[in-house]
């Protein structure tokens, strides 16, 4: 697992809001595949998609999760995520709409659901996808999360993390093995930051003291965090969104960090995320999308 895909959007138009493919050698240093076009055709919902999260499933697909949103309908517009599977990075199928909406009464007032992620629950044996949510009733975002056994439907949503009275978006969490603990990035509203909170469980509680950790010079959102393979270090992206780039970090220790000099994203993502991936992989990805 040495080389990476970064799955990212670029824009607010309906025609940006695509999914897009760059990968990567070393972690650092990113190329946009496809001459920097869209590399899956949206045929549900909006048609559009938002905040793109890659993993890969117990079961040995590849799965994208979404915010099905069309921003130009307005920023408390949506209420679905879209999800697409793939048995080889290259032919993505299997998109489903979940329609938060749909899940009864407490959600029909559903208007956001924004910045999917899903990771693996061991204790319930299911993956856990949890989304930024908002309803007319509660317009105040925060992070809800439930579980799904097929990435197609999911148990009732239950609150993951909420502050009374401040947004609270853009949800990443990762495993630390050495602590034994869930650490949970978010977007910290109050001065346009990215926080962790901590838990030994991955479906909380997560402490109520945040810790801010981002070191870029303007407002940042949509952080994630991955291992650099083979490695103890581990880097911090986040979308640098009033400037139309990407600040990436790194640490050893997830609580002391540097800013990375030299990296390249200078192809105008927008909130995405990155996945380690084989060499077959990179080169299959490469050979079928051209670089």
């Amino acid at each position: 697992m040495s080389k990476y895909l970064f799955v990212y959007f670029v824009g607010n138009k309906p025609e940006e809001e695509r999914l897009h493919f760059a990968v990567s050698s070393d972690g650092y240093h990113f190329t946009p595949l496809n001459n920097n076009e869209p590399v899956i055709e949206h045929n549900k919902g909006k048609k559009c998609v938002r905040d793109p999260f890659i993993f890969k499933g117990q079961d040995g697909f590849s799965y994208i999760i979404g915010t099905d949103m069309m921003c130009e309908e307005g920023w408390e517009s949506n209420h679905a995520l879209v999800t697409w599977k793939s048995a080889d990075l290259v032919s993505w199928t299997d998109e489903t709409i979940i329609d938060i909406k749909s899940l009864g009464e407490d959600y029909a007032d559903t208007t956001r659901a924004w910045a999917p992620q899903a990771m693996w629950d061991k204790d319930a044996e299911m993956y856990m996808l949890y989304w930024a949510h908002s309803t007319k009733r509660h317009n105040v975002a925060g992070l809800y999360y439930a579980h799904s056994a097929d990435m197609k439907t999911i148990t009732e949503p239950k609150p993951l993390y909420c502050r009374e009275g401040i947004q609270t978006i853009d949800g990443d969490i990762i495993y630390n093995e050495k602590e034994k603990l869930y650490y949970l990035f978010f977007k910290h509203d109050e001065d346009q930051t990215i926080a962790y909170v901590t838990s030994d469980k991955l479906t909380g509680p997560y402490a109520d003291e945040s810790v801010v950790v981002s070191l870029a010079p303007s407002g940042v959102e949509g952080s994630q965090m991955y291992r650099l393979e083979g490695t103890d270090k581990y880097i911090l992206i986040m979308d640098e969104y009033s400037k139309g780039r990407f600040f990436m970090q790194e640490t050893t220790d997830f609580k002391n960090y540097a800013p990375v000099e030299d990296y390249s994203m200078d192809f105008g993502p927008r909130h995405g995320s990155i996945m380690a991936i084989t060499d077959e992989e990179y080169e299959r990805l490469v050979e079928h999308f051209g670089i």
